[in-house]
């Protein structure tokens, strides 16, 4: 899971988070006990976010009420799509 990225690597950080749980409800996203939720983990990019999130719900295919997400972090880091803003500067 754990990957560096180098000031090198052309392709841009773009986070995604890998959890699930227990819904209350097949129609619903509420969970039955958030204190027993599967933080799979935190990934550089939505290809490995989607291998992790693969392989728990394969895990989990025997319990038709625990589902497994991915969030897109980077859009919540960056809702707007762009990077964020530069310290402001004051010229003289």
């Amino acid at each position: 899971m754990s990957q560096t990225s180098s000031s090198s690597d052309s392709k841009p950080q773009l986070l995604h988070l890998v959890f699930g749980g227990e819904l209350e409800t097949l129609e619903g996203h509420e969970f039955r006990n958030l204190e027993g939720l599967d933080i799979v983990g935190i990934y550089p990019d939505y290809q490995s976010a989607y291998a992790a999130w693969k392989n728990a719900a394969q895990r989990s295919v025997d319990n038709a009420m625990m589902r497994y997400f991915i969030v897109h972090l980077h859009r919540l880091l960056e809702p707007n799509g762009m990077k964020p803003s530069q310290p402001a500067t004051s010229a003289t």
